[in-house]
């Protein structure tokens, strides 16, 4: 028969995975700030309008963030005499831009929920998940659509703009899964472009 401590450790550790299992969430910010993704939206649309290729920016921009190394942000920080910012690497060179408008989301999600509560790593792969609705039909599109076995997932998402949102945000969930930062790991930084100490 079990120890009474011993069924006390399984209950929590079943306990600290379920947490941990049900802390990843599209819908985390509901509660917290049910503004943030409005705001979003808004104002990704409006950079996009400004801009066509910022769209395709700010989808490189988070690319470029989740597959050095996780989806943590760290594309956005500025270098430093202690960091050597991904911003400098020759793969980004000339390739990553977009800060300016992440930059802009972050101050005005934090202005709209009262305090720094989205992170940036949130505010980036939402930034790219509305830049690419807000863009419609993508030159990488254009190229799936040649004949071949992509042109009915081309057709479907081109009809029905909402079946890609859907799949989007259940990609960047799944990419934002790899190594994802929770709890005293990760950081709500109120500028993206430096740590948080």
């Amino acid at each position: 028969m079990a120890s009474r401590g011993h069924i006390l450790l399984q209950i929590f550790v079943l306990s600290t995975l379920a947490t941990t299992a049900f802390s990843l969430s599209p819908y985390y910010y509901a509660n917290i700030c049910p503004k943030d993704l409005p705001t979003i939206k808004k104002l990704v649309e409006a950079a996009v309008y400004k801009e066509r290729r910022m769209g395709a920016s700010l989808l490189r921009l988070h690319f470029h963030d989740c597959f050095v190394n996780r989806c943590d942000a760290s594309i956005l920080l500025d270098p430093t005499p202690t960091i050597d910012s991904e911003k400098n690497a020759i793969a980004n060179t000339n390739f990553v831009r977009g800060f300016e408008v992440i930059d802009q989301l972050k101050a005005e999600v934090d202005k709209i929920c009262g305090r720094p509560v989205v992170s940036c790593a949130d505010i980036l792969a939402v930034a790219a998940r509305d830049s690419v609705v807000a863009r419609g039909l993508l030159i990488s599109d254009q190229a799936l659509f040649n004949g071949g076995s992509t042109d009915d997932l081309v057709k479907t998402y081109s009809s029905y703009p909402e079946a890609f949102s859907k799949d989007f945000a259940k990609s960047m969930i799944k990419m934002g899964n790899i190594k994802p930062l929770t709890g005293s790991q990760g950081q709500i930084r109120v500028n993206c472009r430096k740590v948080k100490y």
